[in-house]
């Protein structure tokens, strides 16, 4: 597609990154507030049921990811990934703001968490084009030795969004007092989630349509589950790590500290806050890494690292003390940043362009559906079943383990063009 200008590629990259800062501000003010909702719209007198219940609905939106990533995949990849990344960011933040002014189960009773479940879905299918879509776009548009640096702008993108939720979540905490949290406070984040969406509809709407190179069928979706499933099946184990750990150590890990140990939450965000500002340079840095030495070594570093080191940082986790607690996060920023910074790359590198947005956006998204967004849920029901707090870590341990395997059968291909077969 030829190198952008510096011009362009400043264009692409906010383009592209925009969606993805809403889509994550909303899941992270979900997962922070996540205690609250469960009380607001699941009411019940043990809080741990209330929990699970809210968790369960975050799931569901993950579990309607690959039919959005079906649907959107299709699109992209007869449309054009233009189209994908307009219509998924107004659909995204139109379901975000209807959750905001969602009434509580006090209100109108069992419609309540129903039309929660609902809108969670509906995210959830915007979002199964969304994420995927901004990859594609931002390494189809980058210079050959730039495509590890530029396709991670679209976590930095959801880490920013992230990093704004849990910012938001910090200073409601402070200012409000927890009857008004739980009154009115945390329907904040998603009723301003629409001035995002407006950004990014401006931004998008400007994009030119580029030339896809259409395959022979009119069905990409199966051409892409028939040719590119050896790529698909490693893309999943790679991001086995990434998923599951991404959602653990910056999404529930607020809950898990103060439901598990007493931590108050606005000391629970706060660090939190802290840690994801260090996942985001992390990443940008890692990213930086594999276009100079290859995608495999820095993935490596991640999966091994998180094989060895997960047992002792959950233990510093679990310190009384606050620093601890933030050096033990600071550690999973490190290894969780080095698999994001590399694998937008590679899941761009390994597919065939033709049903590139349809292999990537089920790949992707299956593996989020299973093990990312049930990873709070899974977390919760571990430890409640078996109340030893450490069983989250063995968790992440197996994961890491399983995706260290995936990484080892993938081919290196950061130095190689993105329409060559990756195999070859």
């Amino acid at each position: 597609m030829g190198t952008p200008s510096p011009h362009h590629q400043r264009t692409h990259i906010i383009a592209g990154a925009v969606g993805n800062v809403l889509e994550w501000f909303d899941f992270a003010a979900y997962g922070f507030f996540a205690s609250v909702i469960g009380q607001q719209f699941f009411p019940d007198d043990d809080k741990t049921l209330s929990l699970l219940a809210a968790f369960g609905v975050f799931a569901s939106g993950f579990l309607v990811r690959p039919i959005g990533a079906a649907f959107f995949g299709h699109l992209g990849d007869r449309k054009g990934r233009e189209v994908v990344l307009r219509w998924s960011v107004i659909l995204m933040g139109l379901s975000t703001f209807g959750l905001g002014a969602l009434p509580s189960y006090h209100s109108i009773g069992v419609a309540a968490p129903i039309l929660l479940t609902l809108l969670r879905m509906v995210q959830g299918f915007s979002v199964g084009g969304e994420f995927t879509g901004s990859i594609i776009y931002l390494v189809e548009n980058a210079a050959p030795n730039r495509r590890g640096s530029v396709g991670v702008w679209a976590f930095v993108g959801a880490i920013i969004g992230m990093l704004a939720g849990s910012l938001t979540g910090a200073v409601i905490n402070d200012v409000l007092t927890p009857e008004q949290v739980a009154s009115w406070g945390w329907r904040i984040p998603f009723l301003s989630g629409v001035s995002i969406m407006l950004v990014g509809a401006f931004f998008r709407c400007s994009l030119k349509a580029q030339p896809v190179k259409s395959g022979p069928s009119r069905l990409p979706l199966w051409m892409a589950v028939k040719t590119e499933w050896p790529a698909m099946l490693k893309i999943m184990g790679m991001f086995l790590l990434g998923s599951a750990g991404f959602y653990m150590m910056f999404i529930y890990l607020t809950s898990y500290l103060h439901t598990e140990f007493g931590m108050a939450e606005g000391m629970a965000l706060e660090i939190n806050s802290i840690s994801m500002l260090a996942l985001l340079f992390c990443s940008l840095g890692w990213a930086w890494v594999s276009d100079q030495i290859g995608r495999k070594p820095v993935l490596l570093i991640s999966s091994i690292g998180c094989l060895l080191l997960t047992f002792p940082l959950f233990k510093l986790i679990q310190h009384e003390t606050a620093w601890f607690v933030f050096l033990g996060q600071l550690g999973f920023a490190v290894l969780i940043g080095a698999t994001l910074g590399a694998s937008t790359a590679v899941m761009v590198e390994n597919t065939r362009q033709a049903y590139r947005c349809s292999a990537v956006s089920l790949a992707y998204n299956i593996t989020l559906a299973i093990f990312g967004g049930t990873t709070p849920m899974v977390a919760t029901w571990l430890i409640e079943e078996t109340k030893n707090p450490l069983e989250p870590a063995y968790y992440l341990i197996v994961l890491s383990a399983l995706s260290t395997l995936a990484i080892s059968l993938l081919p290196e291909t950061h130095r190689r063009e993105l329409d060559r077969d990756p195999a070859s």
